[in-house]
């Protein structure tokens, strides 16, 4: 049977303009949209392009051009969530950068990451599960502005054992590690300080070797 005449198909949709009889969505309302879903959701691998274009009230095919696949739409959520952790790190008056010492700095990223992650469990946990983590933008700055930190407090480790130990120090925040750390009854300011003394002692080796 034909398609009514005033029917469009998501292909057309995506090569052509905006679905007819639809307002453009503002890429913040889709966010929001996605966002609400996935703090809603007990299993976040179950949320779909499907299901987040439903909730938003939009045809799949715009979230595609906005996003460019599911990951894409949760890096720029992602994004959009971490950026007061990016105004502490790169704005000269940031809490980061008030810390003079390197050491000092790298811990106080890691617990705002922490902190943030914590903050976040919903997006962070459905980030965190699909593939490709390690090249997303978000993933590559936490990883660059790390290693910095630590090739300043240890100036005399290789660029090899910086990037290695910027990465081993990123894997203990993954939030599947993270809670089931809380669920054994550690709290959080036993993690965060935890967090630190293993931070001291990464660097302290990297010093003396």
């Amino acid at each position: 049977m034909s398609p009514p005449p005033d029917s469009i198909t998501d292909h057309e949709s995506e090569i052509g303009n905006v679905r007819r009889g639809r307002p453009v969505s503002p890429p913040h309302e889709l966010l929001a949209a996605a966002d609400d879903l996935f703090a809603k959701a007990d299993a976040p691998a179950r949320i779909t392009m499907d299901s987040i274009a439903a909730s938003a009230g939009v045809g799949k095919a715009t979230l595609f051009r906005a996003f460019g696949n599911r990951d894409g739409l949760l890096d720029a959520l992602w994004a959009l969530k971490l950026a007061p952790v990016v105004e502490a790190v790169e704005a000269e008056a940031g809490l980061v950068r008030r810390q003079s010492d390197p050491l000092e700095r790298a811990i106080t990223f890691l617990d705002a990451l922490l902190r943030f992650k914590l903050g976040h469990r919903h997006l962070i946990r459905a980030r965190e599960i699909s593939p490709g983590l390690l090249q997303s933008p978000r993933y590559q700055w936490m990883h660059a502005v790390l290693c910095e930190a630590i090739g300043q407090a240890a100036p005399d480790a290789s660029s090899a054992r910086c990037v290695h130990a910027a990465h081993t120090l990123l894997a203990g925040l993954h939030i599947d590690l993270i809670e089931e750390m809380l669920t054994s009854g550690l709290t959080i300011e036993t993690l965060t300080q935890a967090q630190a003394d293993h931070v001291r002692a990464v660097i302290t080796g990297l010093r003396s070797s």
